[in-house]
């Protein structure tokens, strides 16, 4: 199990990133989160396997239709077990 936390920088905000991630991580069946941040960037937490993880950054570095994404920066996480599921947090 590996665990990372996610900025999207981009046109992320207002065009249903939070649905759509939240769908890639369903898709690829990791736990955690994704939420708006003040400052226009999405955050989101996923773990899962290394191959899960890394299926739903390829997701999201694409991301819904809608949006644009300029830039994700990754930060390597420890795992955390409060996550039972992946959720949208306002």
């Amino acid at each position: 199990m590996i665990a990372r936390r996610f900025f999207v920088n981009g046109m992320v905000q207002g065009v249903g990133f939070r649905y759509f991630a939240q769908r890639a991580a369903a898709k690829h069946q990791v736990k955690g989160f994704v939420r708006n941040l003040p400052d226009g960037r999405v955050e989101t937490f996923a773990q899962g396997s290394e191959s899960q993880v890394n299926g739903f950054r390829d997701d999201i570095a694409t991301g819904p239709r809608f949006s644009k994404v300029d830039e994700i920066e990754e930060i390597v996480e420890e795992i955390d077990l409060a996550y039972g599921t992946f959720r949208i947090e306002r």
